[in-house]
């Protein structure tokens, strides 16, 4: 089967943003259905295939900022590709497990994402790096726009638009944003934090959405209300509750400066040392050192990268670091190439910053 050198391409989300430490990234979903036609769930295989054929044809039509999209059918991708485009956030697990025919349509620089067949018949997703919520959603509405002057999509007047689960229904919108928050994980904060943002509406989640630990101090934070709330509602009180978040995260970080700076010394400079030394690496023990890695940068106590945190986080989980060697590999195997990864790119950044360079990919 011929390699898809465009799943390799850094995304735009994995991009640094030295303007927004704590959030890595922004993202928009859309979720929406065809009217008078049964929810991917209930169709057919021979049904199922229809609404792709059609809706594949309809995407790969479409351009947004000038870019077009790219059509995969799931069965057109190996098990490995599969979950190199779930590791990258561009599609669902759920995409992967479900039944019936289905695929993504991608544009070239991964910010935008459009599941068919999974939980809906649509499933648009804008994905920025950094607190970008406004331009996502400006992107996802003129996606939006687009398909509907096209298709034929389900939407009542008193209820919104109609979606397979009824958590969704009404707008349709999940607005979400990735932040990473070591020191308040550090200083015990960060419970109290999370039972807060409960209180407040929203979904915390871990790397990889629903049922997904937070490995690497990175949470997943969106809204649980679509009924009965604009899109704009959404969008400002998820960007007052980022704004919170960050501000706490930033007075953790300035507290064990000012009060435990040796243990934190210890444990980002042994994160690094981790990194740079490392003959097995499993992929938790790789976020973790990353994590604690970006830490220390970000404060200024680590000297800085050439790649980004976002892409090392990427590049060193199972199914990425298979398609990147072009080859698979036992678990034990993935373990020691994952070391030997990642020690080329610290030698490459120690390289890079002794010539006095450093551009973030």
């Amino acid at each position: 089967m011929e390699r898809k050198e465009h799943l390799l391409k850094h995304s735009e989300w994995m991009k640094e943003r030295p303007d927004m430490p704590v959030v890595l990234s922004s993202r928009i979903r859309l979720a929406r259905n065809l009217e008078g036609v049964p929810f991917p769930l209930g169709l057919s295989q021979e049904a199922s295939q229809e609404i792709e054929e059609k809706l594949s044809q309809q995407l790969e039509k479409l351009a947004i900022d000038g870019q077009k999209l790219t059509y995969y059918s799931i069965k057109d991708l190996t098990a490995i590709e599969q979950y190199v485009l779930i590791e990258k956030h561009l599609i669902s697990p759920a995409l992967v497990s479900a039944r019936g025919a289905r695929g993504v349509a991608i544009n070239p620089d991964h910010r935008v994402s459009v599941m068919v067949n999974e939980e809906d018949h649509l499933r648009i997703q804008i994905l920025l790096p950094g607190n970008q919520l406004e331009e996502a959603f400006r992107m996802a509405n003129t996606l939006d726009d687009e398909l509907e002057h096209r298709l034929d999509l389900a939407y009542r007047e008193n209820q919104g638009y109609l979606t397979a689960c009824p958590t969704n229904v009404g707008t349709g919108m999940r607005a979400s944003v990735m932040v990473h928050i070591p020191a308040l994980v550090m200083t015990h904060r960060v419970q109290q934090l999370l039972g807060a943002l409960n209180h407040l509406g929203l979904a915390v989640r871990g790397l990889y959405g629903e049922g997904s630990q937070a490995f690497g101090h990175i949470y997943q934070v969106s809204n649980q209300i679509t009924l009965g709330k604009s899109e704009e509602d959404t969008l400002t009180h998820l960007e007052a509750v980022t704004r919170q978040i960050v501000e706490q995260e930033v007075h953790a970080r300035e507290g064990l400066g000012r009060e435990a700076r040796l243990t934190l010394e210890d444990k980002v400079w042994r994160a690094r040392g981790t990194l740079e030394n490392a003959r097995l690496l499993k992929s938790e023990d790789a976020l973790q050192s990353l994590s604690l890695d970006r830490l220390g940068v970000d404060m200024g106590i680590l000297p800085p990268h050439q790649r980004s945190f976002s892409t090392l986080l990427v590049e060193t989980l199972p199914a990425s670091l298979q398609y990147i060697l072009e080859k698979e590999l036992t678990p034990e195997q993935r373990d020691e190439q994952r070391a030997n990864f990642v020690r080329m790119a610290m030698s490459e950044v120690k390289e890079t910053n002794k010539e006095g360079g450093n551009q973030n990919e």
